[in-house]
């Protein structure tokens, strides 16, 4: 009678899968990071592993897919995670173009009184003459 060695072939099966996995989250990562494109035909040819697979982990899957779509909606060159804009940062500049915009207008307004003034004294000593 064989021993049983099927537990061995079992670990070594484990042990693939979990690099192969690791290997397609990392070039999700890089790719993501980088700012380069994103679909399953690339990231299977970075991490060295099959479309197929790919389509079979639903976590992988579904990351391809939105990073995919996050750069459908972006005009132009897909740009790297680092330079993409928070929804916080977003917020505080437009915090800071309102903050602007109204300081321009106090400006505006007082600019516009100084030159009301100007005229005035200038129709003044026009009609003085």
């Amino acid at each position: 009678m064989h021993a049983d060695n099927s537990r061995h072939l079992i670990v070594a099966a484990r042990r693939r899968h979990e690099t192969t996995r690791a290997k397609a989250t990392q070039a999700l990562r890089d790719l993501d990071r980088e700012g380069g494109a994103v679909n399953f035909q690339i990231v299977a040819q970075k991490a060295q592993v099959s479309r197929s697979w790919l389509y079979t982990q639903p976590d992988l899957c579904a990351e391809v897919r939105r990073l995919r779509g996050l750069q459908q909606d972006t005009a132009g060159a897909p740009l790297p995670a680092s330079q993409r804009s928070t929804d916080a940062s977003l917020i505080r500049r437009l915090e800071v173009a309102n903050a602007r915009v109204r300081d321009l207008t106090a400006e505006n307004q007082r600019l516009r009184k100084q030159l009301q003034h100007a005229l005035g004294r200038l129709r003044t000593s026009n009609q003085e003459r």
